[in-house]
């Protein structure tokens, strides 16, 4: 991963490895290199990936080995830099470049401000169909983002979207031609980052502080209960026949 300053904003290019699959490096990563953009003073920041992935999600076959308490502790710390993200207090642009699927999608949805590229990708939370539920940080941001009638296609039925469906649904705010999405994203960054921003760091969390509140008391009975389903016989033959399907594609 690395950061590009562009003006007074912050472009963060996500490229960990095979579709940035998410496992306990890329949540090192990702928080060194929030502290790095916080330090830096930018005034926004943009998250994008690389080639044809925003992000594939969680990184099943390395995660996949743990036991279900050190799997409690990752979702644990998924949790808390997914939060991080959200409580960002300056604007946050997801430039959805390519595939958000599962925790990709996640990541994207703790942006202010979501811009897709026009192009042949698939963007959603599909956990429900790995037998896999999903922990409170998914559900309260979604909640609070979605229009009601969304939440039943994305987070219960768990169906992954084309762009243009997406839209439909809420999950992305905008789409470009794919040769103009960062462009687009640095744009709408900088637009907000003009904005006095301890006026829109103040309203921003007035609006997410309740949502943050709502994931953190949640947070350590949510752990247990996700972990239970990615335990489950049905989540892990659910799982490996994801990995084995993976595993061909190399």
């Amino acid at each position: 991963m690395q950061l590009e300053r562009i003006g007074e904003a912050m472009l963060l290019r996500m490229r960990a490895g095979k579709a940035n699959a998410m496992g306990p490096a890329w949540l090192q990563q990702m928080e060194s290199l929030l502290d790095q953009a916080v330090a830096a003073r930018a005034r926004a920041v943009v998250i994008t990936g690389y080639e044809g992935f925003f992000s594939a999600g969680l990184d099943l076959p390395t995660l996949d080995a743990l036991d279900e308490q050190a799997m409690g502790s990752f979702i644990s710390g998924f949790s808390r830099t997914m939060l991080r993200i959200f409580e960002l207090p300056l604007p946050v642009i997801a430039a959805v470049n390519g595939h958000a699927i599962a925790g990709g999608c996640v990541l994207a949805m703790q942006a202010d401000v979501r811009i897709g590229a026009a192009s042949d990708f698939r963007i959603g939370t599909n956990e429900v169909q790995l037998g896999i539920g999903l922990p409170a940080v998914v559900l309260e941001t979604m909640r609070a983002q979605l229009p009601p009638p969304s939440l039943l296609p994305v987070a219960q039925e768990g169906r992954l979207f084309s762009p243009e469906e997406a839209l439909s649904v809420g999950l992305l705010h905008e789409l470009v031609p794919a040769d103009r999405l960062e462009q687009r994203a640095v744009a709408r960054a900088m637009e907000l980052g003009a904005l006095p921003g301890t006026a829109y760091a103040s309203v921003k969390r007035g609006l997410r502080a309740p949502v943050a509140q709502r994931v953190r008391e949640l947070q350590a009975q949510d752990a247990s209960q996700w972990a239970e389903t990615w335990s489950s016989d049905e989540g892990r033959e659910r799982r490996r026949r994801a990995i084995e399907r993976l595993t061909r594609k190399k």
